[in-house]
């Protein structure tokens, strides 16, 4: 039993070198990790449906009193898949309702019909190629299926098919879809070419907001070209993670906050709420640690900054951790009504890039707890801290271990 009356459950096998390398920044920040892991373990099981897929959502109040599972989410269900793959078995069916990844595997290749989502089929891509499970065919069929055609493409579906495609590379010859991919990827870049829009082409979204990328759009990229330098020496897409990785930690908040827009055109910012705790605790850590062992120069202090946050944000009072039952809080936000910040702050970037609006930070700000929990959330968290480095999904040795850089 730790501090926080969580049983360790020797199930949990740790590849421990990332939080180890955490612990020598700050011994507080490794101890927080290691509570997040167990939060972890204790909600995944009960996101899961009964039919091995994992949910959309699971909302709770301020009474921590949990709804039930609600939705269906094929991508959560890859992306847990990516959790749990570090677990040994018996871990594995702890956290996955008694199923071992193989089998929820099994299930997400039997589902890939059924979604019309280029990101569930490059998530699936991933799980599967990760897990070394021979749904990968299929995965990769649909994929091929989906991805026909030369239309506009949401920059993380690349991304995320980028990282998938590497972790396949060494099982079957996925080089001419790389290929594109990246290549797609590394030409969506505009303006000052360090931060990323949120399509490739302005049809996909709306006119007012074609020069915004969200907090995903930069560290999925920042993780896939790192992937792709780390599988196959390719200088041009890690410096351009680099230079994305760099832009992000300068404009990381002072208490430790990864914003949520920016403007791809002058790397500026745009809006920076709602603020999402997996954006602390899994996304930023997960891109920046994969950079730096590609050998990239990376800010890891970013990364307890981060972590920080979470238990001294000063937006709100309100513990953002649950470790019974398992949960993290999804997101501070602001009080406005239909996101109606992020519209103006948008518009007015537009019109003029580098314009603030502080009014609005008065008007509305940012004090609301959106108390619910997504399984990527959770899985994400577990692949991000029991992850060494891409060693697994790039070849033996064709990794750098650089993290002192």
């Amino acid at each position: 039993m730790n501090e926080h009356g969580v049983l360790r459950e020797p199930a949990l096998v740790r590849s421990a070198s990332r939080v180890d390398r955490l612990r020598q920044l700050d011994q507080a920040s490794a101890d927080l990790v290691d509570r997040l892991l167990d939060v972890a373990r204790t909600g995944l099981p009960g996101m899961q449906l009964s039919d091995g897929t994992m949910c959309f959502t699971r909302r709770f109040s301020a009474a921590r009193v949990v709804g039930e599972p609600e939705g269906c989410s094929l991508r959560y269900t890859a992306i847990a898949v990516l959790g749990a793959r570090h677990l040994d078995p018996a871990g594995q069916r702890e956290i996955l309702a008694g199923r071992t990844v193989g089998e929820v595997c099994d299930v997400l290749a039997d589902r890939l019909s059924s979604t019309n989502s280029l990101g569930d089929a490059a998530l699936a891509v991933w799980a599967t190629a990760a897990s070394g499970h021979q749904g990968l065919e299929r995965a990769l069929r649909r994929f091929d299926q989906l991805d026909s055609g030369s239309g506009p493409r949401y920059i993380v579906d690349l991304a995320w098919a980028a990282s998938g495609l590497v972790a396949a590379r060494s099982v079957v010859d996925v080089e001419p879809r790389l290929d594109r991919i990246r290549t797609r990827l590394l030409d969506s870049l505009v303006g000052t070419r360090q931060l990323f829009g949120h399509v490739t082409e302005p049809d996909l979204t709306s006119r007012y907001r074609r020069h915004v990328g969200c907090f995903g759009d930069q560290v999925y990229s920042i993780q896939a070209l790192a992937r792709l330098h780390a599988s196959a020496d390719d200088p041009v897409s890690l410096a351009t993670a680099e230079k994305c990785a760099e832009r992000l930690c300068q404009l990381q908040g002072p208490a430790g906050q990864w914003w949520w827009h920016y403007d791809a055109r002058t790397g500026g910012m745009v809006e920076g709420y709602p603020l999402y705790t997996v954006h602390q605790h899994a996304m930023a850590p997960m891109a920046l640690f994969d950079l730096a062992e590609a050998g990239g120069e990376v800010d890891l202090d970013a990364i307890r900054r981060g972590l920080g946050w979470l238990v001294s944000a000063p937006e709100v009072s309100d513990a953002l951790i649950l470790d019974r039952p398992g949960l993290t809080v999804r997101k501070v936000a602001r009080t406005d009504p239909g996101k109606l910040v992020r519209g103006l702050r948008a518009v007015a970037a537009k019109a003029r890039p580098g314009t603030e609006l502080p009014v609005l930070d008065r008007l509305w700000p940012p004090t609301a707890i959106d108390r619910e929990c997504r399984p990527y959330e959770l899985g994400w968290l577990l692949d991000c801290w029991l992850s060494g480095s891409p060693r697994g999904e790039t070849g033996p040795g064709s990794a750098r271990d650089a993290t002192s850089a």
